[in-house]
């Protein structure tokens, strides 16, 4: 007679033998769980404008928290550099007026410090509100960082300045000859009226600069005969 002893050998280790595929089976699909996941982080990573669908602004609206009120870009970049401008008056034309001796000193400082919040405030809070890189360079006069930049919106400044200290002269005067008032100063300098003046100069000599450089471009763009 045949013994069943090894058959029942052959089962218990069939049955080891199952037990042990089941576990690498689960690990072999938990494997390909996390490649496919792993892929699609990859694909999230790499993402950029070059490779991503293009979302309509009602679509993204629609997933967007806050107040329903909205401010355009636009604004909010002049805003900042209105602020920034009315930040300079505050605290070196009405915090230094009781300190320097003379108008031109202070128009010196105020004129030097304006570049330097221009070139290191202004214009760096412009960039981060880009989506892109040079978004908002339509909205600088020097938009390069560089040391070479730094010097120009110091001159640059100036200028600026310059024509606000006129603009503020030309309405006092207007407004003296109507009334004959000449013992008081119509228009004084503050902050928000400086940094409405110095945003209207300034965006009045970039759009003089980006019409010089498209009429540049149209002018190579002509066929030369």
């Amino acid at each position: 007679m045949r013994s069943i002893f090894p058959e029942k050998a052959d089962r218990s280790a069939y049955g080891k033998r199952e037990e042990e595929q089941k576990p690498k089976d689960d690990i072999d699909r938990q494997t390909d769980y996390y490649k496919l996941k792993t892929q699609a982080v990859r694909d999230l990573v790499e993402a950029d404008e070059s490779n991503s669908p293009e979302v309509s602004e009602e679509e993204l609206d629609a997933y967007r928290s806050g107040p329903r009120l909205k401010v355009a870009g636009w604004v909010k970049l002049l805003f900042v550099k209105a602020w920034f401008a009315g930040a300079v008056c505050f605290f070196f034309i009405w915090g230094l007026g009781g300190y320097l001796a003379g108008l031109w000193d202070l128009l010196f400082v105020t004129g030097m410090a304006l570049g330097i919040v221009t070139d290191l405030l202004t214009n760096n809070v412009l960039r981060f509100f880009e989506k892109t890189p040079g978004e908002n360079d339509r909205f600088m006069m020097f938009p390069k960082n560089g040391y070479g930049s730094f010097l120009l919106n110091i001159l640059y400044a100036y200028v600026v300045l310059f024509f606000v200290y006129n603009i503020y002269n030309l309405i006092n005067l207007v407004v003296i000859t109507v009334t004959g008032a000449k013992d008081v100063v119509p228009l004084g300098v503050e902050p928000v009226l400086f940094g409405i003046f110095c945003l209207g100069v300034d965006m009045f000599f970039i759009k003089i600069k980006h019409l010089f450089f498209e009429m540049i471009r149209d002018v190579k763009k002509k066929p030369v005969r």
